[in-house]
């Protein structure tokens, strides 16, 4: 059997979404009798440039190097597939696109005119055409081995884009938000990660990103019933994925209606 050629390339983001494909653990012997790792420096082998089936990407563009670097593997990938809060909606990173670069640039840096990036951070897909994106902070290790199983077996991947909420129910985990009055980003959120908070009693703060037909504007109104000022409302949309559009509109909602 042929086996498929992969690539795991890294762009601006902490590595979190490669450490989840190395815990795969034993499995990941399994990936590599199916599968060949072409490129993944974060494991051993490098070849960057490599003609492949399926390129993985993790992280966000942030700099003009990173812009270029994307287009070359887009024409090098049969299949392209972002992986990972950074990938698919810019990531923390992003986070500077709500403010001027000089208001914290020179803050952060001593000499900050050699510090090149672009004006705005920007997710894979605003640059390059996606085949599949794998939403989540980081993803998690069964989420991509599904979906090179699918692409090898010549399937499109299934998109998993329930809510948070859903998943609790399947899993008769008790509602944080209606019992606890915790504020909880589950009605909004997509699953993927095993409703892993609310069952340890803790609010979802939307690592997978914005679920599918998200009623935002009921979930702020909720939010703010419970007692949370407008701007902390905002800010539960403009964290990890605050740059994805729906998110984004309903963070800046929030803040209009706090200066209101």
């Amino acid at each position: 059997m042929t086996k498929l050629r992969v690539a795991v390339h890294k762009f601006t983001s902490c590595d979190g979404c490669q450490l989840a494909l190395l815990n795969l653990g034993p499995t990941l012997l399994a990936v590599a009798e199916r599968f060949e790792l072409v490129h993944f420096a974060e494991a051993g082998p490098v070849d960057p440039d490599a003609h492949v089936d399926v390129a993985l990407i993790e992280g966000s563009i942030s700099t003009p190097d990173e812009e270029q670097r994307i287009r070359r593997i887009r024409t090098s990938a049969r299949h392209l597939v972002a992986i990972g809060a950074c990938a698919n909606s810019g990531g923390i990173q992003a986070l500077r696109n709500l403010r001027h670069e000089g208001d914290w640039v020179g803050a952060i840096y001593a000499s900050p005119q050699h510090i090149e990036t672009l004006k705005m951070v920007r997710a894979i897909g605003d640059v390059v055409t996606v085949d599949l994106e794998l939403w989540g902070c980081p993803v998690t290790s069964a989420q991509v081995l599904a979906a090179l199983r699918a692409l090898a077996a010549g399937v499109v991947p299934a998109d998993e884009a329930d809510k948070v909420c859903l998943e609790c129910k399947r899993m008769q985990t008790v509602c944080v938000m209606v019992t606890r009055q915790i504020a909880c980003m589950g009605p909004v959120t997509r699953t993927g990660c095993g409703a892993i908070c609310p069952r340890f009693g803790r609010d979802c703060y939307g690592c997978f990103g914005p679920a599918e037909t998200a009623n935002t504007d009921a979930l702020s109104r909720r939010l703010m019933g419970l007692g949370l000022p407008p701007r902390a409302v905002a800010r539960r949309y403009h964290f990890i994925h605050g740059a994805a559009p729906v998110f984004a509109a309903a963070g800046d909602a929030a803040q209009e209606h706090g200066h209101g």
